[in-house]
């Protein structure tokens, strides 16, 4: 198969781009991937909003940038933030234009919330499910572009490169270039070869290498790892942001519900076992400091009191609040026999956001060449130590925009290898393999994965238990290419493999980095230093 343009992933940048470079070319074929049903995404998930400056009175672009750099404790590219922050706006307009619908209040002004970290309101929602319903209008609006092709139950194997063609291909090697996909079509149960003048990765996060993650089951970091293996720059993976807030439910392993910033925002407090309201004793900011400090702050008193969860309590809201602004929230809660008005909430943090992940530059360029990157699996240089609440949808919507401006202007311009280099790319060889007769053999070597990394590279972490977690995962690594390389592939392996790969990058870039800065905290090495910056390996 051969596209113009293929988009991997079926969330916020991957939708927003297609659709860009669908209107802007219309004589030109767009195909997305997606591994589940097309809406099966961390998009889906994001429940609190997006951030962005739409009311100049109260707020300024300003202010935003600043409270993207504090909580990005010194990481920042400011080029970038600036970018993202100024260019926001336009795009959240575009996103209402196709059709989504955030709350408003009587007058027909949005209700705008305001997040931890945030010195303004000037968060946009809708209810609890934001993510859901910029989703929902993105795919409404694809529906209407007859060349757009989306194609869903369909793994991405590996990005085809000159490393196919026979070439050697190191780190060091100049001019890699993308030529598409091998693809694992899980309808058909073929490997199927798809080639494109140029590509997009927006396969989302990789919350799935820890035990408990907000993240839903395809959160398993299948583009930065399939960059890696290409060779490609993957930048800054210590910075794994620990949701503070998700739902603590006894036994409950895997996805778990994530708890909005936007309950604190309106003005739920944090209470340990005894009732305390234990943020002050943290931050002057209490309840609403950035993510870092509140995620660290909750670790400590679980270790302390040793519990396995601390309260969220908005017992002080009204029904009438709750239920209009927190539906989705109050009723899973009341599924599980807490009525949020009356009872307070079992939270604990949960593997939620990665910061870090494949280089780009300022117009979502990889060092792959005609490979762009947007979304979570990107690392554009917004986010630094630690992201700021409800920036990444504008991050998304932002360089999905900025990527297809260079993709269209490449496409038009012919700067893009030829199709008939396709040509000599081989079928996908899988000669001598056979079917994995066990199955434990995977199952198992997961949850040996997810239990080292939330034990040994989690919120508060240090020198020995970074060195056992490489030692255990070099074994487990050693043992999935020895099943790799004989038995047939299946979701389940390729994603063990690409979970084993980020998992290798975290730890590698936290050893990598001795200071303690923003997400990364290393009692070894408790204050920051101005000698480390950006790690990429």
């Amino acid at each position: 198969m051969q596209t113009d343009f293929l988009v991997i992933g079926s969330g916020i940048a991957g939708l927003t781009y297609a659709l860009k470079v669908a209107q802007d070319c219309p004589d030109k074929k767009v195909m997305v991937l997606t591994k589940t049903q097309s809406d099966e995404t961390n998009t889906k998930y994001a429940q609190g909003g997006i951030a962005g400056v739409m009311d100049f009175d109260k707020d300024s672009f300003d202010k935003h940038i600043e409270d993207t750099l504090v909580a990005g404790d010194g990481l920042c590219n400011r080029h970038t933030v600036e970018i993202v922050v100024k260019e926001g706006v336009e795009r959240i307009q575009e996103i209402i234009d196709w059709g989504a619908q955030f709350d408003k209040e009587p007058d027909g002004d949005f209700k705008l919330g305001k997040e931890g970290g945030h010195s303004a309101f000037r968060i946009l929602h809708h209810k609890d499910i934001t993510g859901q319903e910029m989703e929902r209008a993105l795919l409404e609006a694809l529906k209407k572009r007859p060349n757009i092709e989306l194609v869903s139950h369909c793994f991405v194997l590996d990005i085809i490169t000159q490393h196919h063609l026979g070439y050697l291909v190191t780190k060091s090697t100049p001019d890699i270039e993308c030529y598409g996909v091998y693809v694992l079509n899980l309808q058909t149960n073929k490997i199927e070869k798809i080639l494109s003048s140029i590509t997009l990765l927006a396969t989302g996060g990789n919350g799935q290498v820890y035990r408990t993650t907000t993240n839903p089951a395809i959160a398993t970091g299948d583009g930065v790892a399939m960059v890696y293996r290409a060779k490609g720059r993957i930048e800054n993976m210590e910075f794994i942001q620990f949701h503070p807030t998700a739902l603590y439910e006894p036994g409950v392993r895997g996805q778990s519900f994530l708890i909005t910033e936007a309950v604190r925002g309106d003005g739920g407090i944090l209470r340990n076992h005894t009732g305390e309201a234990f943020m002050q004793r943290y931050d002057e900011r209490k309840d609403l400091a950035p993510r870092d400090i509140v995620a660290r702050a909750i670790d400590n008193e679980m270790k302390v009191n040793g519990t396995e969860h601390v309260f969220l309590d908005c017992r002080h809201f009204s029904k009438e609040k709750v239920t209009e602004h927190f539906p989705n929230i109050y009723d899973k809660c009341l599924g599980i026999g807490i009525d949020i008005t009356k009872d307070m909430i079992p939270v604990a943090p949960a593997a939620h956001y990665s910061c870090g992940g494949i280089k780009t530059d300022e117009w979502g360029r990889t060092s792959i060449n005609n490979l762009y990157a947007a979304g979570e699996c990107a690392s554009t240089g917004l986010h630094g130590a630690n992201r700021l609440a409800s920036n990444s949808l504008l991050e998304a919507m932002v360089f999905a925009h900025r990527a297809y401006i260079d993709a269209v202007a490449t496409i038009k311009a012919g700067q893009f290898p030829p199709s008939n280099k396709g040509a000599g790319i081989p079928a996908w060889k899988a000669d001598g393999t056979n079917a994995p007769k066990e199955m434990i053999l995977i199952t198992q070597s997961v949850k040996e994965m997810k239990l080292l990394m939330s034990d040994y590279v989690g919120i508060v972490r240090n020198n020995e238990r970074l060195h056992r977690a490489m030692k255990r995962l070099d074994l487990l690594y050693t043992e999935t290419e020895e099943l790799y390389k004989k038995t047939i592939v299946s979701p389940q392996l390729c994603e063990l493999r690409n979970m084993i790969t980020v998992a290798y990058l975290i730890v590698k870039c936290a050893e990598f980095r001795h200071e303690s800065r923003g997400l990364h905290f290393n009692t070894d090495y408790p204050g920051k230093s101005s000698m480390v910056q950006n790690i990429v390996l």
